[in-house]
């Protein structure tokens, strides 16, 4: 035998080994039986909820060893870092994602459609428009839109999809002919998505979708939440996130400004728990950022009640605070901070910042305003002190100190005392803290005490 006839032999002995394992495979995966379907939804804004339910349901199907996932969805976007990690999560299954799109599958929607294995559309349905925009609807800066297309290129290109039309729906600027003009993003109708390959077929049901890709049957699970994942995925709303922080900042503002501990640091403290607690529990607030803003209170502390005044502490107390609030809010491995989307950073940054911001400027207002109103007068000490009942009337000479000047004779945090013309008064400011031996003008006399403001 010569060595050709010899390696033919070989070669055909090898296509035939092969055969033989593709058979034994294709016959071990021949399952008569019913498959198990999951099924979830995606039918609001794309944000922090969102994902956490998708990264629930996908964790559950594979748990069960479902054969399909299916995904409902009609919504028109959100924010990029959750699509993007739904999206991750989808490419990453190990199970085939199915999805059918009801009326819209827009902005970071197209994204995470374009991510499924199979995508099915309802009669008027569209898909596109992933144009990355801010709160007003003005498209942000060319950086995040270029990060926006190169997800969709690169997610389209996974899964055998015309990559330029995915990046089209991004970048008005670029033009493919016969699909979309310069100056438009793309949007593809139930007909343009299938003849350019982004819709696998137009169906009213998930059965008739099922159907036709050779499932016809099967069991339907459904993924049910329970009420504590509902409420988690409530409160790691951005939205609750900025409300749970006017209401830390609003309660301890009050709660200096009055003696003891009471309901305000409650309020505080409750809020602070319930803002870092489901963040903690998702993966997002890390045990240094919680030390943080921990370290960030106790430095305001002591620039209040040890060193009164407004310095370093201070300062460096609300950086502190204001920067452990936020990246509480993202995805940061340690002090990397490589996965997170810097608009998503930005954004959280601006909703600390603002809702610290009026919750400081709103309790000063309130705390001026409050004890005015009739609704809270049982709040505070106003009984007439009637002379026919024995009771002497105060000094005309203290009422007489409107507009006189002096200083602060301690700290007011707002009560304390003031010293004019030598002599020593109880007093309360007007406008929050005073520091001792500060200038202050009388602008007022109530029940034995003056108002004092700052000069």
């Amino acid at each position: 035998m010569n060595q050709a006839y010899i390696y033919g032999i070989m070669k055909n002995a090898v296509y035939l080994f092969c055969a033989l394992l593709i058979s034994m495979s294709l016959f071990a995966q021949d399952d008569s039986g019913p498959k198990t379907v999951y099924q979830f939804e995606i039918k609001e804004e794309i944000a922090a909820p969102v994902w956490r339910t998708t990264k629930l349901a996908m964790e559950e199907a594979h748990e069960i060893g479902a054969d399909v996932i299916f995904i409902h969805m009609n919504t028109y976007g959100g924010a990029v870092d959750a699509a993007d990690s739904i999206r991750t999560k989808i490419l990453q299954s190990k199970i085939p994602v199915f999805v059918l799109i009801q009326n819209n599958a827009a902005s970071a929607g197209a994204l995470i459609s374009i991510a499924c294995d199979s995508i099915f559309m309802q009669p008027g349905s569209t898909i596109g428009a992933a144009t990355v925009v801010d709160q007003s609807g003005s498209p942000v800066p060319d950086k995040y839109q270029s990060y926006m297309r190169k997800k969709m290129r690169a997610t389209a290109e996974e899964n055998g999809r015309d990559p330029d039309i995915a990046e089209g729906m991004v970048d008005p600027d670029k033009e493919i002919e016969g699909v979309s003009e310069k100056g438009k993003v793309i949007t593809l109708t139930v007909n343009e998505a299938i003849e350019y390959g982004f819709c696998d077929g137009e169906f009213n049901t998930m059965a008739e979708a099922l159907a036709h890709s050779g499932i016809t049957e099967y069991t339907v699970v459904k993924q049910r939440l329970t009420t504590t994942d509902q409420i988690i995925g409530w409160l790691i709303n951005p939205a609750i996130s900025g409300v749970l922080i006017l209401v830390i900042f609003g309660g301890i503002y009050f709660e200096l400004q009055s003696p003891g501990l009471g309901f305000p640091i409650i309020a505080a403290v409750a809020a602070a728990i319930l803002y870092f607690a489901p963040l903690y529990l998702e993966g997002l607030a890390e045990n240094w950022e919680i030390i943080v803003f921990i370290v960030g209170l106790i430095l305001i502390a002591i620039e209040l009640f040890v060193i009164p005044g407004f310095g370093v502490a201070g300062i460096a107390g609300i950086a502190l605070t204001v920067t452990a609030l936020a990246l509480a809010m993202v995805g940061n491995v340690g002090f990397d901070f490589s996965p997170v989307d810097m608009s998503v950073l930005v954004r959280s940054f601006l909703i600390s910042i603002i809702a610290s911001t009026v919750s400081v400027a709103g309790s000063i207002l309130l705390a001026v305003k409050l004890f005015q109103t009739n609704a809270f007068s049982s709040l505070v000490l106003n009984t007439v002190q009637e002379k026919s009942q024995g009771y002497t009337s105060a000094s005309h000479e203290d009422a007489g100190l409107i507009g006189s000047e002096g200083i602060a004779y301690t700290d007011m945090m707002p009560s304390g005392k003031v010293e004019i013309n030598n002599r020593i008064y109880d007093a309360a400011s007007e406008t929050g803290f005073i520091e001792k031996g500060q200038r202050i003008k009388v602008t007022d006399y109530t029940v034995s005490n003056l108002k004092v403001r700052l000069l």
